[in-house]
């Protein structure tokens, strides 16, 4: 059967499926058509040729109409355009492609001969060159043939030329009533073939000027458009061979129906396309205005209509404090932070501005506002807007349409469906592109939340103290006496009972009390979820405020307490809000486990240097690997991360969590 096969290819045989278009994949038609494309750009003026061709085409249907209409000629509203004044029309080209499409037996493997052979005459051409030649020489014919019938009762050049051209044939009205649907169709489909291959070559013009990263859109019609081109080149051929089957009376017919359905596809995808990319295009010219904008000393209440209105009227927003609404110029002049979220804020993170509110609310100069991010509003998602607003007593913004700075907000401010607060002064300048976790960690004792005061706040508090301080009256009270504390917890019910057990035999010890060594015990896991959630979230926060800054000790303490996270056991000793040591489950429990062993060395060197040294002893004899999961969304994240235990960069994976409610994909790495 091979053998036969190669045999058939050898001599030009193929099957009748090969050549008919109307059962070819796009992809046969491409591998077919690519082979006539050379790709040598021969370049000529074909936007002048364009807009002949489409004088000439537009003028000649409004002619056929009003023949088939029976109504006088008026062509006094369509308005020509003007080609360049030194352009020379191809005309050797445009009867060469006449003359492969003139004189053809119907048929679909005919039509698709006849447009291969026009495409390796235009073998040099780009794709809308290709198109726009091919109609040229069709408009040249059709234009004439029409021009011919209109005077032909009033000019005898015009009569004795038009009947060599078999005009009477078809344009007396005797044969314009016998065949008026087909004339109809004829005009119909050369009317939708034009603006095919004008939005194609309109489309083709946008790719000169925009590339496909501003313009995505571009991408699927620079693929598609050898395609399309190829269907608009066979229409054309399919509609002279219908027109010479009319005019030389024959009894076989061209059929264009299937050619009418697929052109009229085209075109509806066309228009898609190019509404999309000038949206596209509009997008990308307010994106680099924002930028502008954003990067100009302007004045903070435009930004902000900017931001979120681009052109629109600018809605009023709503004052949590007094349930009503007011106009946007409350911000002007004002230090703005802009509470970005989405509906799935939670109570906790709405919690995280409140004191900051309370702190500022009598201080005129300082603003909250929320911005809601919702991909497409529904009257159940405005209920749930609602009710989220109630619990706000900062300024709301209420419009229920897309943010129109949503893209920057996402690319720059790096907004990952988890809330942000970007800081804005009274000029419209960014001041920090998100001190939501500096906010959460250090409260108002990092006011007013600029890049400034995130360095300070790093030089000057200590970060146990922020992140746990708050989580239990205790606490606070035993970081003042500056008393030893064990924060510790785990996955492991058994391993944190364990600690425990030893923990307070060590806290109990006799040498431990008569040296006034004061150690208290705080187990994180045996409390709330909520104090649970948040002891976490803070660390979390505290590793994104840190995770682009320089390795230090602080955040090599910071990773390490996030390494532990889902671990089996793990514990914190701090003096005060001073970390004396942190570890995994296995070194610090058997380090508080064996305290007899170096119990000696603490009358000599001191608690705290002794816990230390024997801690680090076991771990040097001890192998496991740190491993950091951090939700995605929480914040931009570096790409590479040291390893808090060793020199080496740690490794990257991603995880899929689900916890069964209604978030219920969140990617880690």
């Amino acid at each position: 059967m091979a053998a036969k096969l190669s045999l058939k290819a050898l001599l030009g045989q193929t099957t009748e499926s090969e050549h008919n278009p109307l059962t070819m994949s796009d992809e046969q038609i491409l591998e077919q058509i690519y082979s006539t494309h050379v790709h040598t750009h021969t370049n000529f003026d074909v936007s002048s040729l364009f807009t002949l061709v489409d004088n000439t085409l537009k003028r000649s249907t409004q002619i056929v109409d009003n023949i088939v209409q029976g109504s006088q000629p008026s062509l006094e509203h369509i308005d020509d355009n003007n080609p360049q004044v030194n352009f020379a029309s191809p005309l050797c080209t445009l009867k060469q492609i006449s003359s492969e499409m003139s004189c053809k037996h119907p048929g679909e493997e005919i039509a698709h001969k006849t447009t291969l052979a026009i495409l390796n005459k235009l073998s040099n051409y780009e794709w809308d060159a290709k198109a726009v030649l091919t109609l040229a020489a069709f408009a040249l014919d059709y234009g004439e043939f029409w021009l011919l019938a209109q005077h032909q009762s009033t000019d005898l050049l015009a009569k004795s030329v038009a009947v060599l051209k078999r005009v009477p044939v078809l344009a007396r009205p005797a044969s314009v009533q016998k065949h008026r649907q087909a004339i109809t169709e004829i005009n119909s489909l050369v009317k939708t073939t034009l603006q095919v291959i004008e939005l194609i070559f309109q489309l083709e013009r946008l790719t000169t000027s925009y590339d496909t990263k501003t313009v995505p859109a571009l991408l699927s019609f620079i693929e598609q458009m050898p395609v399309d081109v190829y269907w608009a080149i066979i229409t054309v051929a399919s509609i002279v061979t219908q027109i010479d089957c009319l005019t030389t009376e024959s009894e076989h017919k061209q059929e264009l129906s299937h050619y009418g359905q697929k052109i009229n596809i085209i075109l509806s995808k066309l228009r898609k396309q190019i509404t999309l990319c000038r949206q596209q295009i509009a997008d990308a010219k307010y994106f680099t205005d924002l930028v502008k904008i954003l990067q100009t000393p302007t004045e903070v209440m435009e930004v902000f209509k900017f931001l979120i209105f681009s052109m629109e009227a600018p809605q009023p927003l709503f004052d949590g404090a007094t349930k009503t609404t007011v106009d946007i110029t409350v911000l002007k002049k004002k230090h703005v932070y802009l509470f970005i979220s989405t509906l799935d804020v939670t109570e906790e993170e709405i919690s995280v501005l409140r004191p900051v509110y309370d702190s500022i609310k009598t201080k005129d100069q300082y603003k909250i506002v929320w911005i809601p991010i919702v991909e497409e509003w529904t009257d159940q998602l405005r209920k749930k807007f609602e009710v989220l607003a109630s619990k706000m007593p900062w300024y709301v913004v209420q419009h229920f349409g897309p943010i129109a700075g949503y893209k920057y907000i996402v690319e720059e401010w790096h907004f990952q469906k988890k809330p942000i607060v970007v800081v804005l002064n009274p000029q419209g300048m960014v001041q920090h592109t998100n001190a939501f976790h500096m906010i959460h960690v250090y409260g108002m004792k990092a006011f007013p939340f600029t890049r400034v005061d995130q360095e300070r706040i790093d030089r000057e508090i200590n970060w146990v103290g922020s992140v746990v301080g708050n989580i239990h009256p205790n606490i606070t009270t035993w970081i003042k006496e500056e008393k030893y504390i064990f924060f510790y917890g785990g996955k492991d019910k058994g391993w944190i009972q364990e600690f425990t057990k030893y923990a307070t035999t060590l806290a109990n010890d006799v040498t431990l009390k008569e040296a006034k060594i004061s150690i208290e015990l705080f187990c994180v896991e045996r409390e709330d979820k909520g104090l649970i959630n948040r002891f976490w979230s803070g660390i979390e926060s505290l590793f994104v405020t840190k995770a682009h800054k320089t390795v230090d000790a602080v955040t090599q303490e910071v990773q390490k307490m996030l390494s532990y996270k889902n671990e089996t056991g793990w514990a914190l000793l701090s003096k005060g809000s001073s970390v004396v040591v942190s570890g995994h489950g296995n070194t610090i429990l058997k380090t508080v486990a064996e305290f007899e062993k170096w119990k000696e060395v603490v009358i000599k060197k001191g608690f705290e240097f002794s816990f230390k040294e024997y801690h680090e002893r076991i771990v040097r004899t001890t192998h496991r690997c740190s491993h950091l999961e951090i939700p995605i969304v929480a914040g931009k994240l570096p790409e590479t991360i040291k390893c808090p235990e060793c020199p080496n960069t740690m490794e990257i994976f991603i995880s899929y969590k689900c916890c069964h409610n209604e978030n219920t994909a969140n990617a880690k790495h």
